[in-house]
């Protein structure tokens, strides 16, 4: 790597790491920065997110461009998600030097192509298939103006990566997406490197607990449709408590909890009290609808949690099912729960753990290969 600097392009501010996306960009700078590279930081900004001196321990340099939210944007051919970060700020900071250039998800990709990048190392780090991803959002989505916005980005996103052929380098999150990318892109170099994290090692309590835990950020569609799934044809018939925990649940789930007698909901946790909720519960029920992409919380639950309850598509080319009770409809969730609170998590499930994680999923040794890739 040229003198050892890099840019990335960050489709949020990585800072806190408290969703999918974010989590993997701010572990990803600080397993970089401990490997002695240096960062060159652009951060697409907007409201709800604030800028943080916390990300200037780990960069050379952090830059900020406001989103171009709006009709403009929305009205492109390009994909709302994608047009609405372009900044010619960005571009001419990105001109200023030869160093490698890491475009964060198909966000952050609108000048993968300008012809002012052509000669630099472009590699572009995928998050989501995310034409699928939006058109899973579309299926579940109830409202209909949100229904034809998912179905019309989904639509654009398609036709839009095909720039990614201009990529030297693609770096994706899960062997499925490794394997859609190598037969869309057969020329191209696509190597699967899992996400970046917080943890190091598995600080699991043995034991038991005495609920189970759903945790997302809820007022993404997806995991509200999980949270619905899980009160009304799941945990209805049985009595064991279920907390629901995560960033802004929309009025749905709230009316939902209400009227369930077995089911909490705690809104917008701070990092320690959702930490707190994953290690003392006895299970972690996670399910989802769509299979794409890591689910990150999948990895942090494994890390710090005791027993974990999945469907397939949350273990999404992942190499995690050994460490995961799974069950993929209604019956067999509430099965597998009544015979888990019958269990113990132990040392021998602990040790297990150790061995799984500590390998594929290691923050020093992913940021060691993602070097050596682009030296």
């Amino acid at each position: 790597m040229s003198e050892k600097h890099i840019h990335i392009v960050s489709f949020d501010i990585p800072y806190p790491p408290n969703y999918g996306g974010v989590i993997d960009v701010f572990y990803k700078i600080k397993a970089l920065f401990d490997q002695g590279i240096k960062i060159h930081l652009h951060c697409i900004e907007y409201p709800g997110r604030d800028r943080t001196s916390e990300l200037n321990k780990y960069c050379f340099s952090v830059d900020y461009y406001y989103r171009k939210t709006g009709i403009i944007s929305a009205l492109s051919c390009k994909p709302y998600i994608v047009c609405s970060r372009r900044s010619s700020e960005l571009l001419k900071n990105l001109q200023k030097d030869n160093y490698p250039i890491l475009f964060e998800g198909l966000h952050s990709c609108f000048y993968l192509t300008d012809n002012s990048l052509k000669n630099r190392i472009k590699i572009y780090r995928e998050s989501n298939i995310e034409h699928l991803y939006y058109f899973n959002l579309f299926k579940v989505e109830k409202n209909i103006l949100n229904k034809i916005y998912f179905l019309l980005e989904s639509w654009k996103l398609y036709y839009f990566q095909k720039i990614l052929k201009h990529a030297d380098l693609m770096l994706a999150v899960s062997k499925k997406d490794t394997e859609y990318l190598q037969k869309t892109f057969p020329k191209n170099k696509v190597v699967y490197l899992p996400s970046f994290h917080a943890n190091e090692n598995p600080q699991i309590i043995r034991g038991k607990g005495k609920y189970a835990l759903y945790h997302g950020n809820i007022e993404v569609p997806e995991n509200a449709y999980a949270a619905e799934y899980l009160i009304k044809e799941v945990f209805k018939n049985v009595d064991i408590p279920l907390i629901i925990a995560g960033m802004n649940p929309p009025e749905k789930i709230r009316k939902l909890v209400n009227r369930s007698k077995n089911v909490e909901l705690i809104s917008n946790p701070h990092n320690e009290k959702m930490f707190e909720l994953i290690k003392n519960a006895h299970v972690n029920v996670l399910v989802t609808f769509q299979a794409t992409g890591l689910k990150l919380k999948l990895l942090n639950t494994l890390y710090n949690g005791r027993f974990c309850l999945v469907n397939d598509k949350m273990l999404n080319g992942t190499a995690l099912h050994e460490l995961c009770e799974i069950a993929n409809d209604s019956k067999q969730l509430t099965e597998s729960l009544k015979k888990i609170f019958e269990c113990s998590f132990d040392q021998k499930d602990i040790d297990l753990r150790n061995i799984k994680l500590n390998g594929l999923y290691s923050n020093k040794l992913n940021a060691e290969k993602l070097i050596s890739l682009i030296s």
